[in-house]
């Protein structure tokens, strides 16, 4: 079995964002950047599947600018076997990625295709669903447990009342949540050996792909700063005043 992984070059998740001063987005300049956290979950599955040989193959696959080869190699680092940069320097939507994995599923034909549930940045959770729409094949969003009987995929979903297990026909799509595991640390002799395995690159022109964004962002602000806490004398105060937020909700 093959794997697709999709990976996202995203800002470090500790690092405190600025919003530019004509609201257009966030100041990236001199951030530190890393590989999305969820995307980072579906590569660990991934070579986890190949490590109990339910697998034979890991293959990532990353959409943006050169700098994205950063995340490919962190990716290629953790154990994954070779990585494809689909490189451009417009702005990607869901929409677009979703179209653009779509052609390399084309040209890879991986029997499963590993997505983290969402982008830290944008928060959108819609590139695995769309995709799976585009290729019209099953879906598991939200896993946080992954596994593979003969023909068919196994997969426990978090949803908002409880957990639910799915049988899926392969090939099929699966979007990683938080609890699915533990990304292993990533040494630095990993990091030299991972310079060395296969990643090519692919002008996203190439794939005859309409890209352009469908919505535009018109403003962007920092969240209003939270209020000062108020401390009660007594807990016979503080019950009191539970009980009055409590009324008015």
């Amino acid at each position: 079995m093959k794997i697709l992984v999709g990976v996202k070059r995203v800002v470090d998740p500790n690092v405190k964002v600025r919003v530019r001063g004509d609201r257009t987005g966030v100041d990236l300049a001199n951030i530190k950047m890393t590989i999305n956290p969820f995307d980072e979950i579906a590569v660990e599955a991934a070579i986890r599947l190949k490590e109990r040989g339910l697998a034979t193959e890991v293959v990532v696959v990353s959409c943006g600018t050169a700098a994205s080869q950063e995340v490919l190699r962190t990716a290629l680092a953790m154990g994954a076997d070779r990585g494809i940069l689909v490189q451009t320097e417009a702005e990607l939507q869901p929409l677009a990625v979703a179209k653009l994995l779509k052609s390399i599923v084309e040209k890879e034909s991986p029997e499963l295709i590993l997505l983290g549930k969402q982008a830290i940045d944008d928060d959108s959770n819609q590139t695995g669903q769309l995709l799976a729409a585009l290729l019209d094949l099953p879906q598991a969003t939200f896993a946080s447990a992954i596994e593979r009987r003969d023909a068919h995929l196994w997969v426990t979903r978090e949803t908002d009342d409880g957990r639910e297990t799915v049988e899926m026909s392969l090939p099929a799509v699966v979007t990683a949540d938080l609890r699915l595991n533990e990304p292993r640390y990533v040494t630095l002799p990993n990091l030299m050996k991972a310079k060395k395995k296969p990643l090519d690159t692919l002008d996203a022109a190439s794939l005859d792909v309409d890209i352009a964004p469908r919505f535009k962002t018109v403003g962007v602000d920092e969240p209003a700063p939270r209020k000062a806490g108020e401390r009660v004398p007594d807990v016979a105060t503080l019950i009191a005043r539970l009980r009055d937020v409590s009324t008015s909700i």
